[in-house]
C-alpha cells in the first residue's frame, strides 16, 4: 500500500495526494512491486533503501548513499494470537529523500497514524529533520504506552495467579518476559542510532531540532528503564508463583490425601463387620445402625486429629 500526503504551507492541514511532488510524505507498508519501481523512477532511490526495512530480521542502523539517508529503527508492533495480545517489535525505515520524506514498515502500526489524523503540532512534510525527530519522539511514546499495557496485564495475571494450579497464567508471564526482551532490545538499538543522529553528520539539524533530538533520547531511556525495571520484576514474579503453583497443588493432594483416609475407616469397620464369622450384634435388629454409630464416631475422631495436624 502507498500512501501520499502534503501539508499546507502553514501546517494546519493535511492533504492525501496521488501524484509524487515535492515536499510530500509517501508511506509504504508491505509495497508492491510496481509500488516500489515507481518510487525508485520517479526519486532514483536505491533498491536496497526499499527493499532493507522490509526485511524483519533488520537491525536500526544508519546509511547514507549521496543525498539520500535511510534511518532503520524498530517500532513496537502489536497483533492478537489465539484471543491474546501479543507485543513484538518490527523494523521502519524513515527515508530522508532530497525532495520527499518516505516511510517503509512490512506492516500497519500505531506509530504513524497520530500524523494521518494531524494530532502532532507543528507537523509539516517538508520539514524532513523534524519529521524524523518527530516520529522517533512517537516511538519512544509508544513503547511506553504498551510497556504500562504490559505491566496492567501483569498485574491481572498475578491476582490469577494466587489462586491457579495451572500452567497458563505462567505460559502468559513467559509471553510478556519475552516481550520485554524484545522492547528492551530495541529501544537500546534506537538509542544507538539517535545519539548518531546527535552529533549531526548525518541530518543538517537546527537548534530547535537538536531541542527536540535530546527530547527524544530522554524519553527513550525512559522506556529503556521501565522495561527493565519490569523484566526484573517479572522474573522475580515467575519464580515466585512457580512455587505457588506448586505449593497449591500440594495443599490439594494433601487434602484429597485427608479425605482418603477419613472415607477408609468406615470402610475398614464395615469390612469388619462384614466377615463371615460370629460378630457382635448380628443377630440384634439395630446392629447395622451401632455399627453405623461407632464408623460415624471413628470418622469424627480422626477429623478431629487430621484437622488439630492442620490436614484440611
Amino acid at each position: 500500500m502507498m500512501e501520499i500526503f502534503k501539508s499546507s504551507e502553514n501546517g494546519q492541514e493535511l492533504y492525501s495526494i496521488e501524484n509524487i511532488e515535492k515536499g510530500c510524505w509517501i508511506n509504504l507498508v508491505a509495497p508492491t512491486e510496481d509500488e516500489m519501481n515507481r518510487i525508485q523512477s520517479s526519486l532514483g532511490v536505491s533498491s536496497n533503501f526499499l527493499r532493507d526495512p522490509l526485511d524483519e530480521e533488520e537491525k536500526p542502523r544508519i546509511d547514507v548513499d549521496g543525498n539520500q539517508t535511510l534511518i532503520i529503527v524498530d517500532v513496537p508492533y502489536v497483533y492478537e494470537e489465539n484471543k491474546e495480545l501479543k507485543y513484538e517489535t518490527i523494523p521502519m525505515g524513515l527515508l530522508v529523500a532530497e525532495d520527499c520524506f518516505i516511510t517503509i514498515c512490512l506492516k500497519e502500526n500505531t506509530v504513524l497514524r497520530v500524523f494521518r489524523s494531524k494530532k502532532v503540532k507543528e507537523f509539516f512534510t517538508f520539514k524532513k529533520t523534524r519529521f524524523t525527530f518527530q516520529i522517533l519522539f512517537e516511538i519512544a511514546r509508544e513503547f511506553l504506552t504498551y510497556l504500562r499495557h504490559i505491566n496492567k496485564k501483569t498485574d491481572d495475571v498475578e491476582r490469577a495467579l494466587h489462586k491457579s494450579m495451572k500452567n497458563k497464567e505462567l505460559l502468559k508471564l513467559l509471553d510478556f518476559e519475552k516481550s520485554l526482551v524484545f522492547f528492551t532490545t530495541s529501544l537500546k538499538s534506537n538509542e544507538i542510532v539517535m545519539e548518531k543522529l546527535l552529533r549531526g553528520k548525518y541530518l543538517k539539524m537546527y537548534e530547535e531540532d537538536q531541542d527536540l533530538l535530546e527530547d527524544v533520547i530522554i524519553e527513550n531511556k525512559q522506556a529503556i528503564e521501565m522495561a527493565n525495571i519490569y523484566s526484573s520484576i517479572l522474573s522475580g514474579m515467575m519464580d515466585a508463583f512457580a512455587s505457588v503453583i506448586s505449593n497449591n497443588l500440594n495443599i490439594v493432594m494433601k487434602f484429597l490425601t485427608s479425605v482418603t483416609i477419613v472415607l477408609s475407616v468406615p470402610t475398614m469397620i464395615s469390612s469388619f463387620f462384614g466377615m463371615n464369622v460370629p460378630v457382635p450384634y448380628a443377630s440384634n435388629p439395630l446392629g447395622f445402625f451401632y455399627v453405623l454409630l461407632i464408623s460415624l464416631a471413628v470418622s469424627l475422631v480422626v477429623i478431629y486429629i487430621l484437622s488439630k495436624k492442620e490436614m484440611f
